[in-house]
């Protein structure tokens, strides 16, 4: 298959959707539903007048970009459906009061929920879910809207490798043909160092070098224990656990130390209420869990059966870059993450309806659907130009352009290595497909190169789980809950963050490669 030469000109062209939404969206203050169907056309533009894509390659595209979009928007659609059960019941408001009980100050609290629990629910569950759980909870507790949804993206980062039940790691076995066994333990050992930089961002946003100095010890205790539990499972061979059960310690742990540390300093108003109230705050959280856990390792299967999906033709473009036929990305329709999710919500819908609302308040079902419906229209405009954006350029050989002409840096790639796993992921939101599209030609250059091919596909996974909390996709999804939350300026709150830690990876991989 070939590519357009990889001159200047050509590699600016290449990157000119993104560049174009990048601008839009951090430079202008665009919002997602406004950039994305700029980034769209231009994208399709390219891909016919430069690129050499004909009609044939834009419908396909289009067709994949829609089943993609659908596996994401399945997932804002549920989770505000969720929150909105949740928030009408009145337990945002008096999960804001209970908090304290469980860690006694912001930092802690930041750590608890925007690093503990996001990753927990990212090693359950993942495809956006953390984001869109758990920022609404901080909401609450008093941080920034736009924060909010950054601590919730940047806290379960590190765990979107092994998390999924490792679909992302599975991923990256069946694109190299390589064991796991040899993959395992280089990619644990950076996402565990991941860990800690995302616990330590986490602090940062809860409140700059106070927030550090108080948080510290708990950063460092929780996070090495949450990587070395996930490093221990994934070497044994157990991948599809390995995030999970470090985010099931994580928790467990994190709970009975911020519990200890907040002896005697936990205020009234957070023990004030009966335990059938606290039972009624947390229902639905225990039910989320309970859902995910049951769905995803006990009916995996039979909720499978039935999946959206449909074959697609071979598409070239006249230089001769090729997209296999075959099927787009399938949707299963009871067993997604948003299914488990809608689950959730009705049963917690029923909880409230059986045992009352914390609010006084009759719950109230045609709000919270029309709630729904209404706060679900930008975020899904936004998400379906985007996806189709992405998926174009992939199609017209745009995306492997980029990655090629970063692959072609000599000495400097395996600093760079973890930026095109970045890149695919920013591009699709899913670290999944960052594996699946760049993983052979990091291999292939590791190897031109002399290079450790287990650690330089370390760095692609790793680079791919962090580019994916700053993808426009994902936070989207973030925002999506959090009423005020401005995804131009999570976006660029995002990015400083990701490319710093995927900054960090790079030079961590010079130094072992």
């Amino acid at each position: 298959m070939m590519l357009p030469p990889a001159t200047l000109g050509n590699v600016f062209l290449a990157a000119a959707p993104l560049l174009l939404v990048l601008y839009l969206m951090i430079g202008r203050n665009w919002r997602g539903h406004h950039a994305g169907p700029a980034g769209w056309l231009a994208a399709a533009v390219l891909a016919v007048a430069w690129f050499g894509g004909g009609l044939d390659l834009l419908l396909v595209a289009w067709g994949r970009s829609l089943l993609l979009a659908l596996f994401v928007l399945y997932i804002i659609w549920m989770a505000l459906l969720f929150y909105h059960v949740t928030n009408e019941a009145g337990v945002i408001d008096v999960m804001r009061e209970a908090m304290p009980a469980f860690a006694p100050d912001r930092p802690s609290q930041a750590l608890l929920l925007g690093w503990i629990f996001a990753s927990f629910l990212q090693g359950a569950s993942g495809f956006g879910v953390p984001a869109a759980i758990v920022a609404p909870l901080l909401v609450s507790l008093g941080f920034g809207a736009n924060r909010a949804v950054v601590m919730a993206l940047v806290g379960h980062a590190w765990a979107v490798t092994f998390g999924s039940l490792g679909s992302s790691f599975l991923a990256l076995m069946a694109a190299t043909d390589l064991p796991g066994a040899a993959l395992a333990g280089p990619a644990a050992l950076f996402l565990g160092l991941s860990c800690l930089l995302c616990g330590l961002l986490i602090l940062w946003f809860a409140g700059g070098l106070g927030a550090l100095r108080a948080g510290w010890p708990g950063l460092l205790l929780l996070g090495t224990l949450m990587a070395a539990t996930q490093y221990a499972l994934a070497v044994s061979g157990l991948w599809t656990l390995a995030a999970f059960g470090a985010g099931m310690v994580g928790l467990v742990a994190g709970i009975l130390y911020f519990r200890r540390l907040g002896r005697g300093t936990v205020p009234a108003a957070a023990t004030s209420r009966g335990a059938g109230s606290l039972v009624r705050v947390f229902a639905p959280y225990v039910l989320l869990i309970a859902v995910i856990v049951v769905g995803q390792l006990v009916l995996a299967r039979p909720l499978d059966a039935v999946l959206l999906n449909w074959e697609f033709p071979t598409v070239r473009t006249r230089f001769g870059w090729e997209t296999a036929a075959g099927p787009g990305r399938s949707v299963s329709l009871f067993g997604h993450a948003g299914a488990l999710l809608l689950y959730t919500a009705v049963l917690a819908f029923a909880w409230y309806r059986w045992r009352g609302t914390l609010s006084g308040r009759p719950i109230d079902g045609r709000r919270i659907l029309r709630l729904t419906v209404n706060g679900s229209t930008t975020s899904t405009l936004a998400i379906v130009t985007l996806v189709a954006m992405a998926v174009t350029m992939q199609h017209a050989g745009m995306t492997e352009l980029l990655a090629q002409t970063l692959g072609d840096t000599g000495r400097a790639f395996p600093f760079l290595s973890p930026f095109i796993g970045a890149l695919g992921a920013f591009m699709t939101g899913s670290n999944t497909n960052s594996n699946v599209v760049f993983a052979q030609l990091q291999l292939s250059t590791a190897e031109t190169l002399s290079l450790s091919v287990p650690f330089v596909l370390a760095a692609q996974t790793t680079g791919g789980a962090l580019g994916s909390l700053f993808a426009p996709a994902k936070v989207i999804v973030g925002c999506s809950t959090v009423a005020n939350a401005d995804d131009s300026r999570v976006l660029k709150l995002a990015t400083a963050a990701g490319l710093a830690m995927v900054a960090v990876i790079g030079l961590v991989t010079v130094g072992v490669s």
